[in-house]
């Protein structure tokens, strides 16, 4: 996991317990020797608590702004229950590492 991720892991669990995220995890780029620090965003997979859709909508998106926030760049936010291409859940899967998940 790239250090720009690490040393905000504090904050950022602070952030997923407000917004009633169960998992959060970062994949792809930021988790190998693939990002780049002045261009890359960071792609975020979330799982969330039971809420009524407009609850879901807005821990969804205050997530995703909270977190642009904290990294100060653009973030790619995915619920692992949306991902339907197999492929591309294997991948998120492979190189997933936890930031946050509720004990």
């Amino acid at each position: 996991m790239h250090p720009i991720i690490r040393e905000k892991i504090p904050e950022t669990a602070r952030i997923a317990a407000r917004r009633r995220v169960i998992r959060l995890g970062v994949f792809g780029s930021a988790t190998g020797d693939r990002f780049d620090p002045a261009a890359s965003d960071v792609d975020f997979v979330v799982e969330f608590e039971l809420m009524t859709p407009v609850e879901h909508a807005a821990a969804y998106f205050g997530l995703a702004g909270d977190l642009a926030g904290l990294f100060c760049r653009a973030v790619d936010l995915v619920e692992l229950s949306a991902i339907r291409n197999p492929i591309f859940r294997e991948s998120v899967e492979e190189t997933c590492r936890d930031v946050y998940a509720v004990a």
